[in-house]
């Protein structure tokens, strides 16, 4: 009964965050880890047995990561005037991703005696955009700095997945890997065709007073089956919230009819709300728990403080260069750029024979800390902030 109590009484305190970031401009997700490690100091005066949680935290970051690109792909909209806004995002997801790799990547080999392959692989998450962090962060931003956000890191989700994926699973990566790769995104995005009209199609015709719970149990099953097979499954969930969420663009086609649009939209209109309901209580677990789990050693760990500094001075320079060069408006683009819940997630799914002992989690907590603390900052001097309440 204490449990549960002090869950719901912890949601609703998230919820409060929420709401509130939207005038103190302090990222939610900052206050949740913060809560979550104040519950942890304060467990020794209730005299609570808590259980080891620490399997939790994959298993939530997972269904995290898999409603968060949902709910991102739900929200972009396809047509020719977004074109332009797609092309810079994709450019800015991809291109300084692959950079910041590279430069980190080398600070490991050559300052930490790491081997390339290693060091890249473990490169790799700290150069993920978290769009679980970005996303609810921006909401007080105008309407194109949100949009851009929005496509940039959900796309730096999927690319920093399939580059770790691409990477890590290759002993050497030759002509082969890249055929092979390219094989696996064909196949992965023909099977998310046939499973985004199955799906759409039971969307449209099931009956039963339980719609959308089947529906998003069969996403996040697919979404598994795929990574078994080593397949980008990322990419289904893509196609898979975009075809919904674009349907005002496609259902003037006559094959559209099947699906029978008028009530496929009504019925996606109530989607989007349970996905983005529920997305927001995975996300918010997945942080308190991730708070909970820190202890005040790995936060002040003087060792890996150092390198954490240079990954984040890295991360702001990297992307001032980017958006200097692609001639977007710096400020307060460059801030947002926080590390999270990929992140960390990546880090989790590196091959022990692939771990390097001075990168551990003190570093990984560090980097999301300090890069969360970066976008706050910069998002509480920004002037221009505009302030709305969806």
């Amino acid at each position: 009964m204490t449990i549960i109590i002090t869950l719901c009484s912890l949601l609703l305190i998230a919820y409060v965050f929420d709401i509130s970031s939207v005038f103190t401009k302090i990222p939610s997700v900052f206050l949740l880890i913060l809560l979550g490690w104040l519950v942890r100091q304060s467990i020794p005066f209730f005299d609570i047995n808590i259980p080891d949680l620490n399997s939790l935290l994959p298993l939530l970051g997972t269904i995290g990561l898999i409603l968060i690109v949902l709910e991102s792909a739900l929200e972009l909209e396809l047509n020719k005037s977004k074109f332009p806004i797609i092309k810079k995002s994709f450019l800015l997801a991809l291109i300084p991703m692959i950079v910041l790799s590279i430069i980190i990547a080398s600070l490991f080999h050559f300052l930490g005696d790491v081997s390339l392959k290693n060091s890249l692989v473990n490169a790799i998450p700290f150069c993920v955009i978290s769009s679980a962090i970005a996303i609810p962060s921006v909401s007080n931003l105008s309407s194109n700095d949100k949009e851009f956000i929005i496509y940039e890191s959900s796309l730096s989700d999927i690319f920093g997945v399939l580059f770790f994926n691409f990477v890590s699973l290759n002993d050497t990566i030759t002509a082969s890997s890249f055929l092979n790769f390219s094989w696996q995104i064909l196949l992965i995005i023909f099977i998310s065709f046939i499973s985004v009209l199955c799906l759409s199609f039971l969307l449209s015709r099931i009956k039963h007073h339980v719609t959308y719970t089947p529906i998003i149990l069969l996403v996040i099953l697919i979404y598994l089956l795929s990574k078994i097979y080593h397949l980008p499954g990322l990419i289904f969930i893509l196609v898979f919230g975009l075809f919904l969420g674009n349907l005002d663009e496609i259902k003037h086609y006559k094959w559209m009819e099947k699906f029978r649009p008028t009530k496929l939209d009504k019925e996606v209109s109530k989607f989007r709300e349970i996905s983005f309901e529920t997305s927001f209580l995975i996300r918010t677990l997945f942080f308190i728990l991730f708070g909970f789990l820190m202890n005040m050693n790995e936060i002040l760990d003087t060792q890996t403080l150092p390198w954490a500094m240079a990954i984040v001075f890295a991360i702001v320079f990297v992307r001032w260069f980017a958006l200097k060069l692609s001639k977007l408006s710096i400020y307060p683009l460059l801030y947002v750029a926080p590390r999270g819940l990929i992140t960390i997630l990546l880090f989790l799914s590196i091959l022990p024979s692939q771990n390097v002992n001075f990168i551990n989690k003190s570093m990984v907590i560090q980097v999301v800390l300090l890069s969360v603390l970066v976008m706050m900052f910069g998002l509480i001097s920004n002037k221009k902030q505009v302030i709305t309440i969806d």
